[in-house]
């Protein structure tokens, strides 16, 4: 039986206006189309790309699919895919109440009240997008994704629109790190993200193998890839495996917000931010990104 669109039901608090914001926030973006009141995004299901558009509900989501029909297993894949993507399986009502105790997070967490934690529930995308993040601006880490999903990604065309799919180890493994010099990846990048690939083409590392572990040895083996450090472990942790935990303690982002949010002009030393770990301590990631939320406007 196919079908050309389902409802996913969500668990206040959401507010999706909060998570397209979010998702509007750089106009370089390739992964997606967001628009005032929906998301539109490629699924590479298997090998065949399905154009879904996301819209609010009553009670949650709905996803449309106007040029396709889809199976039932089609529809579990896309439903899986979009719950991680917005977090939908956490219960953030639990994160409300202990930033409502906490002077520093209690107006954050009244302003964007519903804004859900979104990742990237691709593993490969997930590393990809923390490696070529390392020590550049966001804007460039921006860019750079735009050029290599462009120069590998698969697409579909729909009404004069582009969209993209991420692309595969299975593609990326094959290159040489020559090949992204084109693109402004430096060398060494490039070989982190190539030999990313390659574990993962190989069988070595997967998204299933890593969440059937504790988050210590997920996050030793993560720190096993090379090009992965604490910083880029723990953004994977928090933005792939849903991890509130993860706190990413040494992230530029998170520096400027509490000092934006403490008043200070000096900088904050390494133990000062791990303590504020400790105080959000179950809840560092979803504090993490709400601090980060803070640090640009309405979009």
């Amino acid at each position: 039986m196919s079908r050309s669109s389902f409802e996913i039901h969500v668990t206040a608090p959401f507010d999706f206006q909060q998570c397209l914001q979010f998702l509007r926030r750089s106009d370089d973006e390739v992964m997606h189309v967001a628009r005032e009141t929906s998301v539109s995004k490629l699924f590479d299901v298997d090998g065949r790309l399905l154009l879904g558009d996301i819209m609010e509900t009553a009670h949650g989501l709905v996803i449309a699919f106007p040029e396709d029909d889809i199976t039932s297993s089609e529809q579990e894949h896309v439903e899986r895919y979009v719950r991680d993507w917005f977090d939908l399986d956490q219960d953030v009502a639990a994160f409300v109440r202990m930033a409502e105790t906490d002077e520093l997070l209690r107006p954050l967490v009244r302003e964007y009240e519903g804004l859900r934690l979104i990742g990237f529930p691709d593993l490969f995308e997930a590393l990809t997008w923390a490696v070529i993040g390392q020590q550049i601006t966001l804007s460039f880490a921006y860019t750079l994704k735009r050029r290599f999903v462009e120069q590998y990604g698969p697409s579909r065309e729909v009404d004069g629109v582009t969209y993209w799919a991420f692309p595969t180890p299975e593609t990326i493994a094959l290159l040489d790190p020559s090949e992204l010099r084109p693109l402004q990846f430096s060398t060494r990048k490039a070989e982190y993200i190539i030999g990313i690939a390659q574990e993962m083409t190989d069988g070595r590392l997967s998204k299933q193998q890593l969440r059937s572990e504790p988050p210590d040895v997920m996050h030793e083996r993560l720190l096993s890839l090379r090009g992965v450090g604490e910083w880029t472990a723990a953004y994977v942790r928090m933005k792939c495996f849903q991890d509130p935990t993860a706190f990413p303690a040494a992230d530029a982002g998170l520096h400027q917000a509490l000092k934006h949010h403490l008043g200070r002009s000096d900088k904050l030393t390494a133990d000062e931010v791990r303590q504020y770990g400790e105080r959000f301590a179950g809840w560092e990631a979803y504090a993490t990104f709400y601090l980060w939320r803070s640090l640009y406007g309405d979009v």
